[in-house]
């Protein structure tokens, strides 16, 4: 990373970095591609060329293409070539095992394989998937195969022109303190891709498929609550979109084991592709991206629609309510379906436990710190990333007993089998869930509903702004430094009662200026709890030029007659906030 912004000096060192790849050891088809970027579009080179692209704590992800700053065969082997200097640094002596998997975006397999024979060259055993698969069932082989590290090239939701490389330790969680910052360091020290051993060790590597395929579906049946439910209710209409990613290596297989009869592919996003031709953003998160399915499923007159990202490690769902009117479902209010249905069933069955436990990240609904409280499980809530879930189910082993993780942003991983979201065996069990409701007579909406007439009515929402290029990073820092400095004294109305600054570990009431720690590892997230108990989060993402801010309000809900007006009301609350905040 470059920290002079002199921009002479940045010219300079941009010169220095193109010359380099000009006449370095770089192939003909690279040079070439850059000499066209040179003759066409000069100003890209400043953005593909002004940093290194950051081997952040969870890996890379940038746009692919030429330079320092993009995702190329140079920089995945730079970084691996890092990775695997670590591997060899923390396991001297005995045999090293990484398992290498990647999802259906344009490069992720010649990247995987660069991945696997760099990783190979350094004298680890290499564990290569013979094609594409989902992230969570990378989680799974690392640790089925006892391997002690594992990457899969993903940019998960991001556009296609990014790619990505997520990294993994031993636990199938991808890399916490202290291996995320030593990775990083070792990343750092390779000057150029002449360190890197680029082939050579060819025997050293594994090509897996089937067998793990089949390891992964028996373990996620076995995380089946209810069998003889779906067995009544096997022919559920369900209507299940991949959107052009690799959920369909392991999703309709997975629900035909869980005994469902009635599932709908949507055919035209069934097919890999890195190109993601009917979508914008690969994201379930978009409704854009559910719109293909929306329609196939009122076609159908479906009971669930669900659909997941490119490397399947996100989930997204959507309902029918009480008009008959389907409703995509946030990443907040699945999480809470999904986490109360397996506490209550844990409860009804008898196998609820004393120490059970479930995981939620910060910025998650604090509706669910609520119900688990009130159905005596213990919740714990841990920094945003599914790594933190993952670091929190190893240091519990053990002593309590994990059943379900989850975060706003459409990830949940039920069981500890494997360390990161997993959207596929998630899919499976939201529809056990819609199949156990339909049983009892209900609907998932009149069920969600009816956990807001007990439990209060927490609605959330969120706005991402955008800030590209070199610039964009700078504007979003100063807008976090100006929140820490001049925190505001009321948001729309209502008093700030507490500042939370996860940065500086610390936790302030502003009306009596008490202060506490905040026992979490820092990070660059900032939260304001206002009086009438909304809640505010401000945080830079890692993984794209964002910043996210996060809104959580509620109030009581009568009955469910009320719903539609508390909704409205719950709705003109955020937007008095974000008005209120200049956010729009």
């Amino acid at each position: 990373m470059i920290a002079n912004n002199n921009t002479h000096n940045m010219d300079a060192k941009i010169k220095e970095r193109i010359d380099t790849w000009l006449t370095g050891s770089f192939d003909d088809a690279t040079k070439a591609a850059l000499k066209k970027i040179q003759a066409e579009n000069p100003d890209e080179l400043t953005d593909a060329f002004y940093r290194n692209l950051e081997f952040g704590t969870g890996g890379l992800r940038g746009i692919m293409g030429v330079g320092t700053n993009r995702v190329n065969k140079y920089t995945i082997g730079m970084a691996t070539q890092g990775f695997a200097n670590y591997l060899n640094k923390t396991y001297p002596g005995g045999e090293i095992r990484v398992a290498i998997a990647h999802d259906s975006r344009n490069n992720s397999r010649q990247f995987a394989e660069i991945t696997a024979n760099v990783m190979a060259a350094n004298g680890i055993k290499v564990f290569l998937f013979e094609a594409l698969r989902p992230t969570p069932e990378l989680s799974f082989a690392i640790r089925h195969l006892g391997c002690q590290g594992g990457v899969v090239c993903t940019a998960s939701h991001n556009p296609k022109e990014y790619n990505g490389y997520k990294a993994y330790w031993n636990d199938g969680g991808q890399l916490v303190p202290p291996h995320d910052k030593n990775v990083i360091a070792e990343v750092d020290k390779i000057a150029s891709i002449d360190d890197v051993k680029w082939n050579g060790g060819e025997s050293r590597i594994t090509l897996i498929g089937k067998d793990l395929d089949e390891a992964y579906w028996q373990m996620a049946k076995g995380l089946s609550v209810y069998p003889d439910v779906i067995a009544k209710q096997h022919d559920l209409k369900i209507v299940y979109t991949p959107i052009h990613g690799t959920g369909i290596k392991l999703v309709p297989e997975l629900l035909k084991r869980y005994g469902f009869t009635n599932v709908t592919i949507v055919e035209e996003q069934a097919e890999p592709d890195g190109n993601f031709p009917t979508v914008v953003y690969p994201n379930p998160e978009e409704s854009e991206a559910m719109s293909i399915g929306l329609k196939k499923a009122k076609a159908i007159d479906a009971d669930i629609l669900l659909g997941t990202d490119p490397d399947a490690d996100r989930v997204g769902i959507a309902i029918k309510d009480t008009k008959g009117e389907w409703l995509l479902v946030n990443g907040n209010q699945t999480a809470l379906l999904a986490f109360s249905y397996l506490i209550e069933a844990r409860k009804s069955k008898g196998i609820a436990k004393p120490n059970d436990m479930v995981v939620k990240t910060i910025v998650t609904t604090d509706m669910i710190d609520r119900f688990a409280k009130e159905n005596g499980v213990k919740c714990y809530n841990v920094l945003t990333g599914f790594k933190w879930i993952a670091e929190l189910i190893k240091e519990k082993e053990g002593v309590e007993d994990y059943i379900i993780g989850g975060e706003e942003s459409y990830g949940l991983l039920v069981g500890s089998k494997l360390r990161d979201k997993d959207a596929v065996s998630a899919v499976a069990i939201l529809c056990e869930m819609a199949a156990y409701a339909k049983e009892n007579g209900k609907s998932l909406f009149e069920q969600l509903v009816e956990l807001y007439v007990k439990y209060g009515f927490f609605k959330e929402s969120l706005i991402s702004i955008t800030k590209k290029g070199m610039r964009g990073q700078e504007e979003i820092a100063e807008m976090m430094q100006s929140y820490r400095d001049n925190p505001p004294q009321t948001i729309n109305g209502s008093q700030v009662v507490e500042l939370l600054d996860y940065e500086l570990k610390k936790g302030k009431n502003l009306q009596t200026g008490k202060e506490w720690e905040i026992k979490l590892p820092k990070s660059n997230v900032l939260q304001f709890i206002l009086e009438d108990g909304s809640k505010i989060s401000a945080r830079p993402s890692g993984t794209e030029p964002k910043i996210k801010f996060y809104f959580s309000v509620n109030t009581k809900l009568a009955g469910t007659a009320d719903y539609d007006k508390v909704n409205a009301e719950l709705d003109k609350r955020i937007q008095g906030i974000i008005t209120d905040m200049k956010l729009k």
